[in-house]
């Protein structure tokens, strides 16, 4: 009995660990002005895994970053979501393939504006996939909902 625990136990705790994705990720806002915004979606990538840019060359088999706003009758975006962070530009030789890619962090910026001075929060979802140096993990979908205050 006690070796049939063990073993559910040993098992639980692998699929567990497997099943945490390897980017943790943050939501803020930022007033720049009196009904401007900056919207923040922030992700932390832990050591020898990267996230994918939003763009991705031609050859690439990358599945990029996308980012969904729900409609809010109350708010509007102002232009395309940014990439601040070091995007590194990976070449796999032996494939042919490449990709724009970030690893440590990067921070997707949205201008939104409101269009009355109203309180609101702007929702939405982050869809990306990671990989390491050895396996991609299937794409995941994080929503987020942050107020504009």
């Amino acid at each position: 009995m006690k070796k049939l625990f063990l073993i559910i136990c040993l098992g639980l705790t692998g699929f567990l660990s497997h099943a945490q994705s390897p980017v943790s990720w943050t939501f803020s806002s930022k007033k720049i002005s009196d009904k401007t915004f900056e919207l923040h979606l922030t992700a932390d990538i832990q050591t020898g895994w990267h996230l994918y840019s939003q763009e991705q060359p031609d050859d690439a088999i990358a599945i990029p970053t996308s980012v969904k706003f729900n409609n809010n009758a109350l708010l509007k975006t102002d232009g395309k979501v940014k990439e601040i962070g070091k995007m590194e530009k990976f070449k796999d030789q032996t494939l042919g393939v490449s990709a724009y890619q970030y690893s440590e962090k990067v921070d997707f910026v949205q201008l939104v504006k409101l269009r009355s001075n109203a309180k609101t929060n702007v929702s939405g979802t982050v869809e990306f996939q990671t990989c390491n140096d050895k396996k991609c993990l299937p794409p995941k979908t994080v929503a987020f909902n942050v107020a504009l205050k």
